[in-house]
């Protein structure tokens, strides 16, 4: 056998040496080493050679297929792991909202001072989405969810602590911060899954995410809020001091998930279907990304700037609505705190389905039309959601509104993912700065039309968010 295949007898030999001393480590690179030999060729570096669903290795072993019921790492670990992020960060974010009318109560604000704190806590994450996009291309997602959230859940933990409009502000800017967490949600998604799926993967774990701002109105205005009240009512204190307690107190619930969450993300997940950037980069298999670069190429492409305009007119409703539904109800219908906190979380509820619906049927139009397909349908969705608005804007009814903020939200939400379902499309190199450019678009529009909802009667400021998305 030395004579006739010498390279086999040689590994004989280190068989049998190797497995004699025992030797563990000799062992896994013995195992290593026969099969570069049996093959022909040197096995990739990479931190799973198998995967739970089916992958493209021409586009870097992103998944063709999404499995909703299936947790494995990388791809539906950080799939799964991207929308709770988001959801709890989106669930901080408002957390505040459905108490403002306690809040405004309590320390005697008028509504400017109230809208003025919802455009500080919107326009705060406008700076951060354009920071978080380049820095998702260079340090990816999973890190940077983990920083954000534990940050933001320290000043969530702090709301009991205003004392006036300004600390309201200040106090909401800095919570803001959380809002910044979609880049990385539309991000990390686009990381795992190939462009044939990826629209409607964005699209589910943006709207399961931004199914927080509804869920919060619930959890926080209805259920945690007269619990806390409960709590507090020793049968001394007078009904004000009751519920100035409980605001001041319930915010430390969600604070504490967020900044749990933000720990089991970084320990339990991947940043890409190779493993995490840290390591592609030592091993040479993923280039060094400068973060100015990729974010020159994403501002430096036109269609960025379109699709910020358009996002600023579906998610940029959103996050106005999530701020005025609550007080709307409140004001135009004279509802309680808690119920106009119910009926404002519906908003948020369509997240449940009508976001993911947008970017399905975003990729179904482009599998049938190509690009124009994807335009086509974002463009329809956008027309209904505008056409919703001023309906909204004229009706009287209670119930009459209610059912048409289930159809208006349904279309925002959809328009929402038909967005992104034309975003990993502009420049893929940038795809990171270019999420985070459009996502700022969103809060854009959230500060605009706050100050018209500031400073008007709520049918004008209606009124010019129709006729803004038309």
């Amino acid at each position: 056998e030395r004579k006739n295949h010498p390279v086999k007898f040689s590994f004989h030999l280190a068989h049998s040496h190797i497995f004699a001393t025992g030797n563990v480590n000799d062992q896994k690179r013995y195992y290593s080493i026969m099969s570069e030999v049996d093959t022909g060729a040197p096995s990739e570096l990479k931190k799973y050679q198998t995967y739970a669903v089916n992958v493209d290795p021409d586009q870097d072993d992103k998944a063709t297929e999404i499995k909703l019921c299936n947790f494995s790492r990388p791809h539906m670990r950080a799939f799964h792991f991207s929308w709770w992020s988001f959801f709890i960060a989106f669930f901080i974010w408002f957390a505040i909202a459905p108490l403002l009318g306690e809040i405004k109560n309590t320390l005697k604000l008028d509504k400017q001072e109230i809208w003025t704190s919802n455009i500080v806590g919107v326009g705060s994450t406008i700076f951060m989405r354009f920071l978080l996009g380049p820095a998702c291309d260079k340090f990816g997602a999973r890190v940077l969810f983990t920083v954000v959230l534990c940050f933001a859940s320290i000043p969530t933990a702090l709301t009991g602590t205003v004392n006036s409009a300004l600390t309201l502000s200040i106090l909401r800017g800095f919570i803001g911060v959380a809002g910044g967490t979609f880049v990385m949600c539309q991000y990390w998604t686009t990381t795992m899954f190939t462009k044939e799926v990826a629209g409607t993967a964005n699209a589910l774990v943006g709207g399961w995410g931004n199914l927080g701002g509804g869920v919060t109105q619930i959890v926080v205005g209805t259920a945690l809020f007269p619990l806390f009240k409960y709590f507090f009512d020793d049968g001394s204190r007078t009904e004000e001091r009751v519920a100035e307690l409980a605001w001041r107190t319930v915010c430390i619930v969600p604070a504490c998930v967020a900044f749990l969450s933000g720990l089991l993300v970084y320990c339990f997940a991947d940043d890409a279907p190779k493993g995490n950037y840290k390591d592609l980069k030592k091993n040479g298999l993923m280039p060094e990304v400068s973060a100015a670069a990729s974010f020159r190429d994403g501002a430096f492409n036109f269609n960025t700037w379109v699709l910020f305009i358009q996002y600023a007119c579906c998610f940029g409703v959103e996050l106005t609505m999530n701020n005025a539904a609550a007080l709307y109800f409140r004001e135009e219908f004279n509802q309680t705190t808690e119920t106009a906190a119910a009926i404002a979380s519906i908003f948020g509820w369509m997240n449940l389905f009508a976001r993911g619906l947008g970017g399905f049927m975003s990729d179904k139009a482009n599998t049938k039309y190509g690009m124009r397909g994807r335009l086509i349908v974002h463009s329809l969705f956008l027309a209904a959601e505008g056409g919703m608005v001023l309906v909204f804007a004229n009706s009287k009814s209670l119930v009459f509104s209610i059912i048409l903020m289930v159809f208006f939200s349904a279309f925002v939400q959809a328009a929402e993912g038909t967005t992104y379902g034309i975003v990993p499309y502009v420049n893929p190199p940038a795809t990171g700065s270019i999420a985070g450019i459009v996502g700022a678009g969103g809060n854009s529009g959230a500060v605009a039309f706050g100050m018209g909802f500031r400073q008007l009667p709520y049918k004008d400021a209606f009124y010019i968010m129709g006729f803004s998305i038309l």
